[in-house]
């Protein structure tokens, strides 16, 4: 910690990125039924904590890409038509290369 940040901890763009949208999930929780909100809670941290130790910081591409999936999840989530979130199980791996 150096003086020039004041004790804090200094943040990259997709980081900033990467957190302002789980506290948006946790806004746009907040607005839904008791129940429903600590659903939500909980499958939105399980799924970044997963995310977190399970991607390689490096791999720009696929966070650009879970961004990109959080965005349009955490607009659906902010309608209020919308109960709650779903998951879909899909695994890509970072190594495998799409046949043409």
């Amino acid at each position: 910690m150096g003086p020039s940040t004041g004790g804090r901890t200094r943040f990259s763009g997709m980081q900033k990125q990467v957190l302002s949208m789980y506290r948006g999930f946790l806004r746009a929780a907040r607005s839904k039924s008791p129940e429903d909100r600590r659903q939500i809670e909980s499958f939105v941290s399980a799924e970044f904590r997963r995310n977190s130790k399970q991607v390689d910081r490096k791999n720009f591409i696929y966070i650009e890409y879970l961004l990109r999936r959080g965005k349009k999840q955490l607009e659906q989530l902010s309608s209020p038509d919308t109960v709650g979130l779903s998951s879909m199980n899909a695994t890509f791996s970072e190594t495998e290369n799409p046949k043409n």
